[in-house]
């Protein structure tokens, strides 16, 4: 008999959760309300706030004046927020509080690096063309190097210039472990840098612990939308601890291969998944018995 266990910390993050919340309950006026984006990155919770009404559109052209708009927990830059007021729209936003704080402090960082006509510079590492990334560049019009990984890292080394003083900061569900790596290069080549701690607490938290949940499974499970930065971060993390980590969507994509009677099957995801999907995957592990 297999046994199955959902990992307790899996599941919306407090941003998602908050912005959700507001959907909802806005829908539940029997207004409309469309999202600039999708509001969380997963096609099933996607597909049940649409069967409510929610409409995700893709620019603010999209939608009709005068309607409402829900800007998600990513954040935006201050031109959408322009654009909406030209537009008349009337704004729920749903902008994370620890995204806020990050907008904040690169806008104060640039000001300081550009003081009486210094240069310093600003580094986001981070995901190129995710919607927080998008809207952190949108605090300094763009001006800013936004590095993925280590080998970004060096491929654009030529950029920097090391005379004058550097300040990083992380997309805010990025990888602590690879934050520190890419700190760390800098410093060896030695940058003037100021290294900012901007990883959201909740998600650094849960990186040590799903690993730790990891390791205690013979088999993980690890449920998040294809479109999941934070998915795919986390789902790597579970498989550099347990090579059995299957990646999935949904409870269809289980396969009864993967598994042995008696073994310990662990279910967990990203801050993206919600706690019903988790639940409908492990009780479809437990009906395989």
């Amino acid at each position: 008999m297999l046994k199955v266990e959902i990992d307790p910390g899996s599941g919306f993050c407090g941003g998602v959760i908050r912005a959700i919340t507001h959907a909802e309950d806005f829908l539940a006026m029997g207004d409309r309300l469309y999202s600039l984006g999708a509001i969380v990155h997963n096609e099933a919770e996607l597909s049940r706030l649409q069967q409510r009404g929610l409409v995700t559109v893709g620019s603010l052209q999209e939608v009709p004046e005068g309607e409402a708009v829900l800007i998600r927990a990513h954040g935006e830059p201050p031109a959408t927020y322009q654009s909406a007021r030209e537009r008349q729209l009337k704004v729920i936003d749903c902008s994370c509080p620890v995204v806020l704080q990050l907008q904040r402090s690169i806008r104060e960082a640039y000001a300081r690096l550009h003081q009486d006509g210094a240069r310093g510079q600003v580094i986001i590492f981070g995901r190129v063309g995710h919607a927080e990334v998008l809207g952190l560049l949108g605090q300094v019009e763009g001006d800013a190097l936004v590095v993925e990984n280590r080998k970004m890292l060096e491929e654009t080394m030529g950029q920097l210039d090391f005379s004058q003083p550097i300040e990083i900061f992380s997309q805010t569900t990025k990888s602590p472990r690879e934050y520190q790596e890419i700190c760390d290069v800098l410093r060896q080549r030695g940058a003037r840098l100021t290294v900012h701690n901007t990883i959201c607490a909740q998600v650094a938290s849960r990186h040590e612990k799903l690993a730790q949940f990891a390791q205690t499974h013979d088999v993980i499970l690890f449920v998040a939308g294809k479109s999941s930065s934070n998915g795919k971060v986390l789902s790597d993390l579970c498989r550099s601890v347990n090579p059995r980590t299957y990646l999935v969507n949904s409870a269809a994509q289980i396969e009864a291969g993967w598994f042995r009677s008696g073994q310990s099957v662990g279910v967990c995801g990203a801050t993206s998944t919600p706690k019903w999907l988790l639940e409908e995957v492990a009780y479809a592990v437990r009906c395989l018995d």
